[in-house]
């Protein structure tokens, strides 16, 4: 079913704000709960966040599964006004605003996305007036590390990280290690993740419902380690993504169910559906490497070969097993993105 939204593990892939959150939580007016008391001006810092909103086209590639209307948060990170967001917020935006340091809305232009790391950048047309946000790095947060999470609006809250590990999510995305916090932040999307010293140490990308391992349900946030930027940022500022070959993509939203992995979805108009996979197969194999779990799939699908080689597969589908093979892509090949086509 091409159409399909699927949600699994409790793991939310869009920025919007989640209904019920913010009372919950108790965020407040523009001040961190305990903010009084943190080593650090954060009031200072907090200048150099600014609130994102893009609109998207109907028809774009992301629109059925993030909406047209996207609102989360970003951060000054460099010279010329450059703002450092999650690349989910802004990916294919056909106008994007953020706000100076009056609070005027200032437009602001699509610069770079990066789908390996979830990041996206945007440059305002003028100047904000706001101060740059130094970076720190993700090894030098334990667990128990207490952080800010802010947006760069009304909503701030005062975090406590749980666990950095992997994150594996559904639609062909894995980190090697990423940042858990509780509890979460309202408007996690584009959030930044802020040290007891000041320093950006992550952005905001989920809400996930298991933070802490372990606990049969544990609310909070997922962060991007900002240590992931630095390595591709020359190369998205020069032509907007990497510069490496991509990856082979094939468009599957997948799902781990009691020792198989199971297709929730397919991408409209992706590789998958292309070939005429399904909502309910199973991918048992890829090639000759037999496959139980995302990280075996992804592991298997990014070994394969570049973006556009054919992927042998062995399905299930309604007790039968056969063999198919699907056309890989690149996935940004897909995207609307008008710098990638000056």
């Amino acid at each position: 079913m091409a159409d399909e939204t699927p949600k699994t593990n409790g793991h939310k892939v869009n920025g919007h704000k989640l209904p019920g959150l913010s009372p919950l939580f108790g965020a407040t007016g523009g001040k961190a709960t305990g903010a009084e008391s943190l080593p650090f001006d954060f009031e200072a810092t907090q200048r150099a966040l600014t609130p994102v909103h893009a609109e998207i086209p109907r028809d774009a590639f992301t629109a059925g599964m993030l909406g047209t209307t996207r609102a989360g948060g970003g951060m000054v990170i460099g010279s010329g006004n450059l703002i450092l967001t999650i690349g989910y917020l802004i990916v294919e935006a056909e106008s994007v605003a953020v706000t100076d340091s009056k609070g005027r809305p200032v437009e602001a232009e699509v610069i770079a996305y990066d789908f390996e790391s979830g990041f996206g950048l945007v440059r305002a047309a003028t100047s904000l007036g706001r101060p740059l946000l130094n970076f720190g790095t993700a090894r030098d947060l334990t667990v128990g590390s207490t952080v800010v999470a802010s947006c760069g609006g009304a909503e701030t809250v005062v975090q406590r990280l749980v666990d950095k590990r992997g994150f594996t999510g559904y639609w062909e995305y894995r980190l090697d290690e990423a940042i858990y916090t509780v509890p979460a932040h309202p408007n996690w999307g584009g959030s930044a993740l802020i040290g007891m010293d000041g320093l950006l140490y992550g952005v905001g990308s989920l809400y996930v419902e298991d933070a802490q391992p372990g606990e049969e349900k544990s609310v909070g946030n997922m962060f991007v380690p900002i240590d992931l930027l630095e390595p591709v940022l020359d190369d998205l500022l020069v032509h907007g993504r990497r510069s490496t070959p991509a990856r082979p993509w094939v468009g599957v939203y997948a799902a781990e169910r009691m020792g198989h992995l199971v297709l929730m979805g397919v991408a409209a108009r992706g590789p998958a559906a292309t070939a005429g996979l399904d909502q309910g197969d199973i991918i048992l194999r890829v090639g000759a490497t037999a496959i139980g779990s995302l990280d075996e799939f992804y592991t298997a699908l990014w070994n394969f070969g570049e973006a556009g080689c054919t992927l042998p597969l062995t399905l299930m589908r309604d007790g039968r097993v056969f063999e198919t093979s699907v056309q890989t892509a690149d996935r940004d090949s897909f995207l609307k993105i008008p710098r990638w086509n000056r």
